[in-house]
């Protein structure tokens, strides 16, 4: 068994106001998610690639949410800390998979910005429905590959020196202080697929981004400059965000576990970033708005009728 210390050390007002802001950026987040989801799969005028790829960010985003921040919930009352080994390992598995799961979402969609915007000729003899569900199953077959070497790598190590959990979840950096053995050689591996899973995708979407920004100022057409700054503003400020965060906290070796600092970035990609990226790609989307609005009406026409 491990306990899970969460915000223990914190005053008893300042646990509440995090109680009440973990479950309120829940709520949403489950909300904005499934809004997204339902009407990206709903709604004809939204099939593109684009959309396919942000209805796959937000499921990996409720997967991040929920396999974190309920756990946390409950840890808040005092009576739920514990956590057993297989719960931690499960735990460790979904997040650590959906986690490296978004930033190759991230990757592939700055790749549909950068053929949409630099080379819209060939965009829809590259980005087909065929391609994207092969870039699916490729990703998916990684994360969960990485996901379990990371697993057999940290849960194999002994923990005998302590079972406190100075973390709201298992994550790599408070697992690796509490265990009773030489980590550096684990330390070395989890810091080779952090590279791949986190610093090689960033790179590939700092190119990108490099691309897309120039080939928008050599657009003649304010109009045309203004849409696709709005298009590609938003999935850049969740970039910056969530690969920022999770490069601090990841790509370091042998560096001393911060419990603060650890936890307050991991609330940033945990539950910040699950919270507000529908709001990032629904609210300057007009096609969004106008998908989750026709899907309100379709819900409220079914109660009507159900009534």
């Amino acid at each position: 068994m491990f306990l899970l210390l969460g915000f223990s050390d914190l005053s008893l007002a300042a646990q509440a106001s995090l109680f009440v802001f973990f479950l309120l950026s829940y709520l949403l987040s489950v909300i904005g998610n499934s809004l997204i989801m339902l009407a990206v799969t709903f709604s004809p005028r939204l099939r593109s690639p684009m959309y396919f790829f942000l209805r796959i960010l937000s499921f990996s985003e409720l997967v991040i949410i929920t396999s974190t921040v309920p756990k946390a919930l409950h840890s808040f009352l005092w009576v739920g800390r514990t956590i057993s080994f297989t719960g931690c390992a499960t735990q460790f598995l979904f997040f650590i998979s959906a986690a490296a799961y978004e930033c190759a979402i991230l990757t592939v969609m700055a790749f549909d910005r950068y053929m949409a915007i630099c080379h819209p000729l060939r965009y829809t003899s590259v980005m087909t429905v065929s391609f994207c569900y092969q870039v699916t199953f490729c990703i998916f077959a990684f994360t969960i590959v990485n996901a379990m070497i990371e697993i057999i790598l940290i849960f194999r190590l002994p923990y005998c020196r302590s079972h406190l959990i100075a973390h709201f979840f298992c994550d790599v950096p408070p697992m690796m202080s509490i265990a009773c053995a030489n980590t550096f050689n684990a330390q070395v591996y989890l810091l080779t697929l952090s590279i791949s899973v986190i610093l090689v995708p960033s790179i590939l979407i700092f190119c990108s981004y490099i691309k897309i920004l120039t080939s928008i100022f050599l657009l003649r057409s304010a109009a045309c400059r203004h849409k696709a700054f709005v298009t590609c503003g938003s999935h850049l400020v969740s970039v910056i965000i969530y690969f920022g965060t999770c490069m601090f906290v990841h790509l370091r070796l042998d560096n001393p576990f911060s419990s603060y600092e650890d936890r307050m970035l991991a609330l940033s990609y945990c539950v910040i970033i699950p919270t507000i990226n529908p709001l990032i790609y629904s609210l300057k989307n007009n096609e969004m708005k106008e998908a989750i609005r026709k899907l309100h009406l379709k819900i409220v026409l079914f109660k009507l009728e159900v009534a």
